[in-house]
């Protein structure tokens, strides 16, 4: 297995971006034909039979009967690394390149199983504020926005065919390799973690409509301010995250009309709220919905609280986390336990299948920011682990 060559293959489609000079892919945008290309290549090369379903999902199947499929996204955020998602897709390509020419387990045994190989093509959610796009198709609960089904059309796909997209019973488990984003594993100097839940994540989108108005001319006492009112809520998502002790964040802010000499008449603010306890997720999403609606009525203006998304916390499952966990201590290190703090496609999978999830250091602990980088021994580790991983699990 060549750790070199997955990281060299994540660098190449580094170069397919909307902004060049800048990783930048997003959901069917013009340079995910080109990735697709490359990965087409790649999976064939490996012995793959290669399509792309109807969300823009590129799938690779290697084998017959009942599968295993490993995977992870292809899009990015804006001003990207080249590893965040595109690592997994490759570390499957090159587990299924090792493997094809000879048996899973030792003593040549025949395989008891096939691969499949997916790139998704959408988790982030940067082109539509709705994520995993991709592998919500293939549980059943396709995104059916009308704007994401003209994308669809855009990138010549069909989408009356979506429902084809979706898993069937051969599928008996999901194994996703990902970075981690973080620095936990640098800090315990470990290659490798496996995760044991993803946390819970909430999305929402707040706008307070006030009035626009002189800049010069408008006293202060007479103002209804959105941008003021987008502030003060934005102070309140902070001390409410610090002491429901868990993580929000305010990640774009966009003030209408923009102007330096305009008070501004509305503001749209982004919200993303995570926890691993659900419960405690939706009270601090109400709490902030209240504390918005309080903000408004105070300083008389409007405000429209939209609800993007809720993912509940989920659990890896025990039986093929445990299995992952022996096969990283085959291959490196004792293994290491840990929760993961940003949603991942198998937060989605784990819903129709039993599925599991290894993580890479981050040098760093650096991650979606081009300084985003691995290391070729955790990624040889990875490769090990996850051969071990092959020659010992078996389907239910």
């Amino acid at each position: 297995m060549d750790a070199a060559r997955v990281i060299d293959r994540c660098v190449t489609l580094a170069a397919c971006t909307e902004d060049p000079g800048k990783i930048t892919r997003t959901f069917l945008s013009p340079p995910m034909r080109e990735v697709h290309r490359l990965v087409g290549r790649w999976m064939s090369e490996a012995g793959m039979q290669v399509s792309v379903d109807a969300v823009g999902n590129i799938r690779g199947v290697w084998g017959s009967g009942p599968r295993l499929m490993i995977g992870s996204h292809l899009d990015t955020v804006p001003h990207a690394g080249a590893f965040d998602g595109i690592l997994g897709v490759m570390l499957g390509i090159e587990l299924v390149e090792a493997v094809k020419d000879r048996a899973l387990v030792p003593y040549g045994i025949p395989a008891p199983y096939g691969i499949e190989v997916v790139g998704f093509s959408d988790e982030e959610g940067v082109r539509f504020g709705v994520p995993f796009i991709g592998s919500r198709a293939l549980v059943g609960d396709p995104v059916m926005d009308d704007t994401v089904l003209e994308a669809i059309r855009a990138f010549d796909l069909d989408p009356d065919e979506i429902p084809k997209a979706a898993i069937g019973k051969d599928i008996k488990g999901y194994l996703e390799f990902h970075i981690e984003q973080g620095p936990v594993l640098e800090e315990n100097q470990l290659a490798l973690g496996v995760v044991d839940a993803i946390v819970g994540q909430a999305r929402a989108v707040v706008e307070f409509h006030g009035k626009a108005g002189h800049a010069g001319t408008t006293p202060m006492e007479s103002r209804k301010d959105a941008l003021a009112a987008a502030a003060e809520w934005i102070a309140v998502v902070e001390k409410v995250a610090i002491e429901e002790q868990l993580v929000a964040t305010v990640g774009r802010l966009d003030v209408r009309p923009g102007a330096v000499n305009v008070i501004p008449g509305v503001a749209r603010a982004t919200l993303d709220v995570r926890h691993k306890d659900t419960l405690k997720l939706e009270r601090a999403m109400k709490l902030l919905e209240t504390s918005a609606e309080e903000i408004s009525t105070r300083r008389r203006i409007k405000v429209c609280w939209e609800q993007r998304s809720v993912q509940a916390a989920v659990a890896m499952d025990p039986a093929m986390t445990e299995v992952l966990a022996s096969a990283v201590k085959a291959a490196c290190c004792q293994p290491y336990r840990l929760s993961s703090g940003a949603g991942h496609d198998a937060m989605i999978l784990a819903r129709k299948v039993p599925a599991a999830m290894l993580f890479l250091r981050s040098p760093g602990g650096i991650s979606h920011h081009p300084d985003e980088r691995v290391n070729e021994g955790d990624v040889a580790s990875a490769l090990a682990a996850g051969k071990a991983f092959l020659e010992t699990w078996r389907p239910a």
